[in-house]
């Protein structure tokens, strides 16, 4: 019965032992992974865009630029009024850093100017697509949807052809009539040639390519109710994760009259690159 305890004894100190070596780590041992499956590698996290902060677009025009896009500002003759129209109305924005917009609306004695300036600081909120590529894709689909057509020239060059292919047109007050502008030889009056609306080739909407790193320009020419004609010139550009867009119309007081399509692009896009050296200086 002795040699029964003792055997019985020696198989539990055994055993002891036993789960002592087989158990969890002790203070000295090896601790758990705890990267559960890591494999060291990480992926790369797009660059921020160059801009963090944007110019106040109230204040992003200079007065004499001011003066030239908008020639009511100097008929007034209220000083309290001229600073207001100098000042524009800043358009609302809930982060000044992310967007800031400002509008001028100017009457004349030949018209009404408006002009609308807007900043927009694109930010990729995907870890995998930096701030530029998400606004190269912004400024994609306004160019999209501004819908430009193809670019066309005449054989000279500097104009679209006329339907008949006259290369004299009708933009200078000529009626297209005999030689008294009246009608054809027959003396029965003629219909005022399509010519008369067409627009040069270098003017019509277009891809800029001297403005920004791409940069696009749109000229509408539309008539109201009240047949005064209202002629819109858009210009958008981006610089990095920037886009700024300027939109700047002219309806003259005049029904009869037409905005001058070369005169308005050339004050949009001087103004376009005013912004574009301020968002670079």
């Amino acid at each position: 019965m002795q040699r029964k305890a003792y055997v019985s004894g020696a198989a539990v100190l055994l055993a002891a032992v036993l789960a002592g070596c087989t158990g969890g780590s002790g203070v000295g041992g090896p601790a758990p992974d705890s990267k559960g499956g890591d494999t060291g590698t990480t992926a790369a996290v797009a660059q921020p865009g160059k801009y963090r902060t944007l110019p106040e677009a109230c204040g992003a025009a200079d007065r004499d630029t001011l003066d030239t896009l908008l020639p009511g500002i100097q008929e007034t003759t209220d000083e309290t009024q001229q600073e207001k129209a100098y000042a524009g109305e800043a358009t609302l924005t809930y982060d000044t850093d992310r967007r800031d917009g400002c509008d001028w609306k100017v009457a004349s004695a030949a018209g009404t100017d408006h002009l609308f300036v807007d900043f927009e600081r694109v930010v990729s909120y995907d870890n995998t697509v930096s701030d530029e590529a998400k606004a190269e894709e912004l400024y994609a689909t306004k160019q999209t949807a501004a819908d430009l057509p193809e670019p066309t020239a005449s054989a000279s060059g500097d104009a679209t052809p006329s339907p008949s292919g006259s290369a004299s047109g009708t933009a200078d007050g000529d009626n297209g009539g005999g030689a008294d502008g009246s009608g054809d030889a027959s003396g029965a009056p003629s219909a005022p040639s399509a010519s008369a609306s067409r627009t040069p080739a270098d003017l019509q909407p277009r891809v800029l390519d001297d403005l920004g790193d791409e940069a696009f320009l749109d000229d509408k020419l539309n008539t109201g109710a009240s047949t005064a004609q209202q002629r819109t010139v858009t210009v958008v550009f981006r610089t990095s994760n920037v886009i700024v867009t300027i939109e700047y119309s002219e309806q003259p007081t005049a029904s009869t009259d037409a905005p001058d399509s070369k005169e308005m692009q050339d004050r949009a896009q001087k103004l376009a690159q005013e912004l574009a050296s301020r968002l670079n200086g």
